[in-house]
């Protein structure tokens, strides 16, 4: 049983929307590639926050004004919190925990996105997690039920 290693469980391909987008375009592309969150970038191609189904809840839906006025860029939530794919799945939890956040953007040591990473990828494989890791992702997954 050795550590297990984001870039192990990493399978989420990384889709993102431009910061002028309306949510109404961020909720189709969601739809269509099914993800429930999407990397937002500015025109430099730069990722500058992320967009998730419970941002659009919490932020349009419960404020019932159209989607179709809202653009990305005023209801992401920013900076995203970034880790690296070679840090272990316990590091990534307790990242989760500390910055209350239930998507990292994973990057590479150029430090270029390479995928998110959510509490529910932490525990597909735990069967092979060390104990260690095993307490991080329970409790960030005790977390993840409270934020729902």
């Amino acid at each position: 049983m050795g550590m297990t290693f984001i870039s192990d469980i990493l399978r989420k391909k990384l889709e993102s929307i431009e910061d002028t987008s309306s949510i109404k375009e961020a909720a189709k592309k969601m739809k269509e590639r099914d993800v429930s969150s999407l990397v937002v970038v500015n025109t430099g191609n730069e990722v500058v926050g992320i967009v998730t189904e419970r941002d659009i809840i919490r932020k349009v839906c419960v404020n019932d004004v159209p989607t179709s006025v809202v653009i990305s860029k005023e209801i992401m939530s920013t900076p995203l919190v970034t880790i690296k794919g070679s840090s272990s799945t316990s590091a990534a939890a307790e990242m989760m925990i500390k910055n209350e956040v239930r998507h990292l953007l994973v990057i590479d040591d150029q430090n270029k996105p390479i995928g998110i990473i959510t509490p529910l990828d932490l525990t597909r494989n735990q069967g092979d997690t060390a104990d260690e890791d095993r307490e991080a992702i329970e409790t960030v997954l005790d977390r993840y039920m409270e934020w729902l």
